[in-house]
């Protein structure tokens, strides 16, 4: 019997009932989905370095004799090494793309993975395994012959496998984010395959225990000055390209959850308490004829209990099917991983049981109030609160206040768990809107800051490594350009060390560093000036000593931080030639940056990029990110719908008797229709402008997320707001619209008898 009427009570409450299952169904959705979108992706790429055994770290030196190998032996803690030649070379093909070669000792660490062909034969001297991507943009297959040219060397070689390497799950070209595979690519040959004899390694790939920090100091006490660089695992650029689009997706699925499980949660309490309180003459009633007060509280808590439960599981099953392939298209043009696809996890059932223990607690507390009392007072309807004066009504302004407010400020003192209920839920709305568009703003103005504010430039040349300089010298005059000098470098600080790039400019003011208010500044000849967003992570000021070192060279400098300037994507120093070579270090040009767009193609150049392709590729890699904005802007969108239109409902029908009343006082419905708008614009208008802050707390954390590299200040702009307001208040007049005609329809006689 108590099924039945369970199962009337929320047909008649429909749309309550179906906003709490919406809500607890997205709530789950959404988290699922992306969770196991991103721990598909941790899966998938702890699976891919456990079967190619990923080193551990790599230690860069142009001494791998035995020697060397004993002393790194003798450090105690590394399990497994082998040593490689790693050169960069160019393929024969009429864009002259740049292929890395690895001439491997054994391919024990950091396997190639082979996707066709046979597997790499440290006996073949005549095979080489190559990249699958850059075989696929070039239409190479398994027996075509490839030739490079390396360090003066021809090498000309059969391609017997192709496949991917967990070294380069991301590669791109120092001229683009956006991996290019027909420029870019890399191969695996056996050492037997380089023509000179010995081998001259310059990477020692190793495994070991430990940490990796108390490694690199093992590392730099044994081999100091015997080595030029040790990366660990994480430092590595694929492998934190890849940890930070992690890490992007695992926010969202922190974020969106929390959000629509306290509405959700708010939702069903304002629900049952409403129903709860018109029905306790039924109560009072069941309980006369023998049903017990456990009985019809576990009848009432399986309300909220049956409900949560269907929607968490719905979104359990729905969440990991759908959304996860809405990202990988984008993400498949950015990664090379042999193997794509969600991934569960335990804490998705915890989540659902989770949902579901906040739904009978939140459905206890609502029955709480009734499920004690005597039948004699439960059978009785509930005495009105009794209406008392505020601060605001003893004023003498009161009197002059307008019954539109007067009768609205007293409805929401009447209602204070329905006022805050419609206040959170636009709060939410407002701050993921906000949220979006602030994300929006942000990769406008990243882009916009870093292509157009920073670099003016229309073409960018790489220059060869062989190149002469009076080659050089040529085609600076030919193409009316400036020379500049980029490189990966290491800075340490306090024992912390974190990889960024040199950036050494030649007097050109085709690039203009500027500071964190975008404002420029000038860097002086004899001045270092080193980036923001490194300055923070190193606690590092202006009059601070830095020790650093270029990636390709074991010799170590001690550098004054002059300056410090703002960039949105490239962390590291900016100095004059004048700067460097005062540092003992050599000034070898490695761009020519020029205001003139460039067709012509040079033989002392690898590639030549435009402004627009560098635009392009931006565009291509932050596609990730314009589907965070859009799902964002999505479910906002859902989230006011269902808020507002579930507590205009409610709002309704707990104050109907008061609008039949005012109706039968000569009210017109087009005043009362007022009278609820006034009530719901007031509502939106206070939970928006506490959305701001939310908003600008979620901003900052997804900027936060975006890795080490990005740089970005979280701002709030007045389209941003203007928008975001524009679609909030909309959906609120929207959704009050709704509900007109039950205004006008109102039976004012059966509105009056109803509590009789």
């Amino acid at each position: 019997m108590l099924g039945k009427k369970m199962i009337r009570d929320i047909i008649k409450h429909k749309a309550q009932f179906i906003s709490i299952f919406l809500m607890a169904f997205l709530g789950v959705f959404v988290f699922t989905g992306i969770s196991s979108e991103y721990i598909g992706l941790e899966v998938n790429i702890d699976n891919y370095y456990e079967e190619t055994n990923m080193a551990d770290g790599w230690i860069y030196s142009y001494y791998l004799n035995d020697l060397f190998l004993e002393q790194v032996d003798l450090l105690g803690a590394t399990t497994q090494m082998e040593r490689q030649l790693v050169v960069d070379s160019v393929a024969d093909f009429e864009n002259d793309p740049e292929i890395t070669l690895h001439f491997v000792e054994n391919n024990t660490i950091s396997k190639f993975y082979l996707l066709d062909g046979k597997p790499l034969d440290i006996n073949d001297s005549d095979g080489v395994w190559l990249d699958k991507s850059f075989a696929d943009a070039k239409g190479l297959k398994i027996g075509d012959r490839i030739r490079f040219e390396c360090e003066g060397l021809t090498i000309d070689k059969e391609i017997k496998g192709l496949g991917y390497s967990p070294e380069y799950v991301y590669h791109s070209s120092p001229d683009s984010i956006m991996p290019d595979h027909s420029k870019i690519g890399f191969a695996y040959m056996s050492y037997k395959a380089f023509p000179e004899n010995p081998v001259p390694y310059n990477v020692l790939n190793v495994k070991f225990d430990g940490s990796p920090d108390t490694y690199s100091k093992l590392v730099d006490y044994r081999l100091k000055g015997y080595y030029s660089t040790f990366v660990q695992q994480s430092d590595h650029p694929s492998v934190y390209q890849f940890s930070d689009e992690i890490a992007k997706h695992k926010m969202m699925a922190d974020i969106f959850p929390v959000v629509f499980i306290i509405v959700s949660m708010l939702i069903l309490l304002t629900s049952m308490t409403r129903i709860i309180s018109h029905q306790r003459t039924q109560i009072g009633t069941l309980k006369a004829i023998g049903f017990k007060n456990i009985t019809l509280a576990l009848h009432y808590i399986s309300y909220g209990f049956w409900l949560v439960l269907a929607g968490s599981i719905l979104g359990l099953i729905l969440g990991p099917m759908i959304l996860p392939p809405i990202f990988y298209p984008s993400m498949i043009k950015a990664y090379d991983l042999p193997f794509w696809g969600p991934a569960g996890d335990m804490k998705f059932v915890f989540f659902v049981v989770l949902m579901t223990i906040f739904a009978l607690a939140v459905s206890h507390s609502a029955v709480s109030s009734i499920s004690n009392e005597k039948p004699s007072e439960s059978i009785k309807p509930k005495v009105p609160k009794t209406s008392t004066s505020g601060f605001l009504e003893g004023l003498n302004i009161w009197k002059r206040l307008s019954f539109n407010f007067r009768w609205n400020y007293r409805d929401a003192k009447r209602n204070k768990l329905r006022s805050a209920m419609t206040i959170i839920g636009v709060m939410g709305c407002s701050a993921l809107l906000i949220g979006a568009f602030g994300l929006y703003d942000g990769l406008d103005e990243v882009k916009d800051w870093e292509y157009n504010q920073i670099n003016h430039y229309e073409s960018k040349l790489i220059i060869d490594d062989n190149t002469s300089t009076s080659q050089i010298n040529d085609a600076v005059g030919d193409v009316n350009g400036d020379k500049i000098m980029e490189e990966s470098i290491e800075i340490e600080s306090d024992n912390t060390k974190k990889l960024g790039s040199l950036l050494v400019l030649n007097g050109t003011d085709l690039i203009t560093p500027a500071d964190k208010d975008k404002n420029n500044i000038e860097i002086g000849n004899n001045e270092v000036s080193i980036s923001q967003k490194m300055a923070d992570m190193l606690n590092l000021g202006i009059g601070d000593t830095v020790n650093w070192h270029i990636m390709e060279s074991d010799k170590w400098v001690n550098a004054k931080i002059d300056k410090i300037h703002a960039d949105p994507i490239s962390q590291g120093f900016i100095m004059s030639p004048y700067k460097l070579e005062e540092l003992g270090l050599n000034y070898t040009p490695t761009s020519i940056i020029t205001s003139e767009h460039v067709n012509k193609t040079y033989d002392c150049f690898k590639t030549t990029t435009t402004h627009d392709d560098i635009e392009k590729s931006w565009d291509e890699i932050s596609q990730t990110m314009w589907l965070f904005i859009y799902i964002l802007s999505f479910f906002a969108c859902v989230l006011a719908i269902i808020v507002l239109y579930n507590l205009g409902l409610l709002s309704f029908t707990e104050i109907e008797r008061e609008i039949a009343t005012l109706k039968v006082l000569g009210f017109k419905s087009s005043y009362l229709r007022r009278l609820l708008l006034t009530q719901n614009l007031i509502f939106t208008t206070i939970g928006f402008i506490l959305g701001i802050p939310l908003g600008l707390y979620i901003l900052d954390i997804m900027w936060t997320s975006s890795g080490t590299s990005f740089y970005i200040i979280p701002s709030l702009t007045i389209t941003n707001l203007l928008l975001s307001a524009a679609i909030t208040f909309s959906l609120s007049i929207l959704v009050n619209l709704m509900f007109s005609n039950k205004i006008r329809k109102l039976d004012m006689v059966e509105s009056l008898k109803d509590s009789e």
